[in-house]
């Protein structure tokens, strides 16, 4: 995601952090190369030459030039003026007084429509809400097939009905339905097309103007840049909409569509989806954005996916088991897996400050995670707790059992020593224990 923004802007700042006085024409320069890096991003041209005027009328003054860190004063313009740029802040779903709150999906097909209606519709049920989808794209054949496996999956219940024909018929029912079952959210999956057409307009119109949606959500694919800022625009003009989920984020890693969309339609992007698994749809913040575009990090989303991972109690249960030094093969394991829960090991570690780009194009192997479980699992509990009595021929069986070689087993249990070692660091000089942050998961 934005990397090779990110990748380019770094170069950019590091150019002009490197110089102790400032002049005009050297953040001319800098600019001249941020609006070719925003252009080759496939940013909106406007839009770009907006947001560079704005931030040579902050960078030129004498209050920038003639500070003692003049290159880390632009940065900071730069960074300011990109949050303004994506939205400000974080724009959330406006729920109703009276439920159910009803979100009408809409887009083009291939954008993820139906799978972001159930990402949306999981999001939700962990908040404690109790969502309902609406199998509503009677166009596309098994769309609703796809709707009743995906809320099957997530425990999260379908309405849908195969043998009528118009959609604003199944809305009606779907709304008569939510309210007898006291669901206070209602998430409609409407039908889309490979291009706009009237036919689909028309469709999406008298289905707005059948249940009177509380939010209307255009879903597009961050992947075709420009394209998608052009449909959220007429689409807006036909419907008018309230929010724009952008998804495939994950592979978008020029980011023109979430750079250009909220400049050149005025509505926020509510929800980014970041990978393919039914939890990977986030809230989208545009502060956070904008500081990992600028190899800032993200630590307060880190820390969320960390939150979602563990509990309190937990977390205090590992902590006692560190300044015990009783943390075991187990307890390694356990974390090792709710890593992974957390997703993509690259994605976390890009959050981190200053890691970014030391593991840009770098891809990090999930199979290695799977192959230290197995190892792990291969072991009795007696070996778990008490790696020190692994000797040669255990070594051996181990190996067996879990599809590996005895090196990899060595290599296992000479890391496990190391993080031993390593934990043994948040205690005191008098054996106090150090207070881990709550949230961390290993």
């Amino acid at each position: 995601m934005f990397d090779s923004l990110s990748e380019r802007l770094e170069d950019i700042f590091k150019k002009l952090k490197g110089k102790g006085y400032l002049k005009e024409e050297d953040v001319d320069i800098a600019l001249r190369e941020i609006r070719l890096a925003l252009l080759e991003a496939d940013v909106n041209f406007r839009v770009v030459k907006d947001f560079i005027s704005r931030v040579r009328e902050k960078a030129i003054g004498k209050e920038v030039l003639q500070s003692l860190t003049p290159g880390q004063q632009v940065v900071k313009i730069v960074h300011d003026e990109l949050i303004e740029l994506l939205g400000s802040k974080n724009e959330k779903i406006q729920l109703s007084p009276n439920p159910p709150t009803i979100i009408m999906m809409i887009g083009l097909h291939g954008s993820g429509k139906t799978t972001t209606a159930a990402k949306l519709a999981y999001f939700f049920n962990k908040q404690g809400r109790r969502p309902m989808l609406v199998a509503a794209d009677l166009q596309r054949p098994a769309a609703v097939d796809q709707l009743v496996t995906l809320g099957g999956q997530i425990n999260i219940p379908v309405y849908s009905n195969k043998t009528e024909k118009d959609p604003v018929i199944v809305t009606k029912e779907s709304l008569a339905k939510a309210r007898q079952e006291a669901r206070d959210i209602l998430i409609l999956d409407t039908a889309g097309r490979l291009h706009i057409d009237q036919e689909l307009m028309d469709q999406l119109k008298r289905i707005k103007e059948a249940v009177n949606p509380t939010e209307i959500l255009l879903v597009a694919d961050a992947m075709t840049g420009q394209d998608a800022v052009n449909i959220a625009k007429s689409f807006n003009e036909e419907i008018g909409i309230d929010g724009i989920i952008l998804t495939k984020m994950d592979g978008d890693a020029r980011g023109g569509a979430a750079l250009s969309i909220r400049a050149v339609t005025g509505k926020p992007i509510k929800f980014i989806g970041v990978g393919e698994k039914i939890e990977m749809l986030e809230p989208f913040h545009p502060d956070r954005v904008a500081s990992r575009i600028l190899g800032m990090g993200d630590v307060l989303s880190l820390i969320e996916k960390a939150q979602e991972t563990v509990t309190e109690g937990e977390a205090e249960k590992l902590q006692k088991k560190i300044l015990e030094d009783s943390f075991d093969l187990e307890d390694l394991r356990d974390q090792l897996k709710r890593i992974r829960s957390m997703g993509p090991l690259e994605n976390l570690l890009s959050m981190i400050p200053g890691i970014g780009s030391q593991i840009r194009n770098v891809r990090i192997d999930d199979k290695e995670i799977k192959r230290i479980e197995a190892i792990i699992n291969s072991m009795t509990p007696k070996e778990r707790r008490n790696p020190h009595i692994i000797n040669g021929s255990r070594k051996k069986r181990i190996a067996r059992g879990s599809g590996t070689t005895v090196a990899d087993v060595n290599r296992l249990l000479k890391q496990y020593k190391e993080m031993k070692k390593m934990l043994k660091m948040f205690k005191g000089k008098k054996g106090k224990f150090m207070k881990m942050p709550k949230f961390m998961p290993f």
